[in-house]
C-alpha cells in the first residue's frame, strides 16, 4: 500500500542513486547494508515497480527507477523545507550572518541592508564574501552562507529559492588612451576589431562553470580573480572588457574610461541581468538574515537604477 511508504525510503533510495551502490549508500545514511537492501525490498514491493536492476555489479536504476527519482527527491525536498521553517520559527538570533555577494552586485546597497539589520540586532556578527559567477551559488550549496546574491540567470539549483531584486547593467568599457578608444563612433564596432585586442576576462574560483564562458569575443585574454583587478587593467589600459555601470559611471563621466559602441555584446555594448536574493529552502532563516533580506529588497525597489551614459 502506498500509505506505508516512509520518508527513509525514500531518502534511501535518493542516496543508493546518488552513490551508484548499496554499500556507498550504507556508509552515507550509517547504516549496515543489509538494512539498506530491506528498506528498497520494501519500497518496490509497495510501489509494484523494480526500482534497481541488480544483475550487474552495481545496481541500475530502471526505466520505472529513473521516472521515480524525480518525484522523491521533489518529495524530500518539500519535507526538508518544511522542517526548516518549523526551526526558523523557534531560532534565536543568529551569532553570525554570512553573506556571499556577487562582484556585479553594488556592494554599497548590501552596506546599507545591514546598517539597517544591526539597527534591531545589534551583536549579530557579518560576514561578507564577494565572489563572480558560480562563486555565490557554491555557498549556499556548501551551506558556507545563509544568504546569497546572485547575478544572472545561468546559475540555478532545485534547493535554492530566488527572489529579484533589481537589474544589473554591465557595460563595454575601454581606457581613455586605448586604440579602440579612437575608433569612428559613427559606426559600431565589430568583433573582428575587437578580437585584435586583449580582453579583460573576470575568472570564476569555482568549478561550477567549468567549459563555460560568458561574453568572451577575443582570442586573447587575460583573466582575473576579482573585479578590483579587471577595473585596474582596464583603466591601465591593458585591455578592454565588460564592468558594473555603477562601478565605472565616474570613471566614464571623469574620462578615463569610454564606452565601446558595439552590438556584440548587447545593444550600444550593454547587458541588463536581473539580480537575485537566493537562499537554500531547506535550512532556515533566522531574524536577523530576515530582516536583512527585508531591507534589501525595499532599498533595492526604491533605488532607481542610475542612467546609463
Amino acid at each position: 500500500m502506498l500509505d506505508a511508504l516512509t520518508l527513509d525510503q525514500l531518502r534511501t533510495f535518493v542516496t543508493i542513486a546518488d552513490s551508484g551502490s548499496f554499500r556507498a549508500a550504507a556508509s552515507k545514511l550509517y547504516r549496515v547494508q543489509s538494512g539498506v537492501s530491506v528498506a528498497i525490498g520494501n519500497l518496490e514491493a509497495q510501489l509494484g515497480v523494480l526500482l534497481f536492476d541488480r544483475s550487474g555489479h552495481r545496481p541500475v536504476l530502471t526505466a520505472e527507477g529513473k521516472l521515480l527519482l524525480s518525484n522523491a527527491r521533489d518529495i524530500l525536498l518539500r519535507v526538508d523545507a518544511l522542517r526548516a521553517k518549523a526551526r526558523g520559527l523557534g531560532d534565536g538570533v543568529e551569532l553570525e550572518l554570512p553573506i556571499a555577494v556577487d562582484t556585479l552586485f553594488p556592494i554599497h546597497l548590501v552596506g546599507m541592508a545591514i546598517v539597517q539589520m544591526r539597527t534591531i540586532y545589534p551583536s549579530v556578527t557579518v560576514r561578507i564574501v564577494v565572489e563572480p559567477l558560480g562563486g555565490p551559488l557554491l555557498a549556499l550549496k556548501e551551506k558556507r552562507c545563509a544568504l546569497s546574491i546572485m547575478v544572472g540567470e545561468d546559475f540555478r539549483d532545485p534547493r535554492i529559492t530566488f527572489e529579484a531584486l533589481s537589474a544589473v547593467a554591465q557595460v563595454a568599457v575601454v581606457a581613455a588612451h586605448h586604440p579602440l578608444a579612437n575608433q569612428d563612433v559613427s559606426h559600431a564596432i565589430g568583433v573582428l576589431q575587437l578580437a585584435d585586442h586583449l580582453q579583460i576576462v573576470l575568472a570564476d574560483p569555482t568549478r561550477v562553470s567549468e567549459g563555460r564562458d560568458f561574453g568572451v569575443i577575443s582570442p586573447q585574454t587575460c583573466r582575473v580573480n576579482t573585479q578590483d583587478a579587471k577595473h585596474a587593467l582596464i583603466l591601465a589600459g591593458v585591455g578592454w572588457g565588460r564592468l558594473p555601470h555603477w562601478l565605472v559611471s565616474r570613471d566614464l563621466a571623469e574620462g578615463r574610461l569610454v564606452r565601446l559602441r558595439t552590438n556584440s555584446l548587447g545593444r550600444e555594448g550593454e547587458v541588463v541581468s536581473e539580480a537575485y536574493l537566493a537562499h537554500r529552502l531547506d535550512e532556515p532563516m533566522g531574524p536577523a538574515a530576515r530582516k536583512f533580506a527585508e531591507a534589501l529588497v525595499q532599498l533595492n525597489a526604491s533605488s532607481a537604477p542610475a542612467p546609463s551614459v
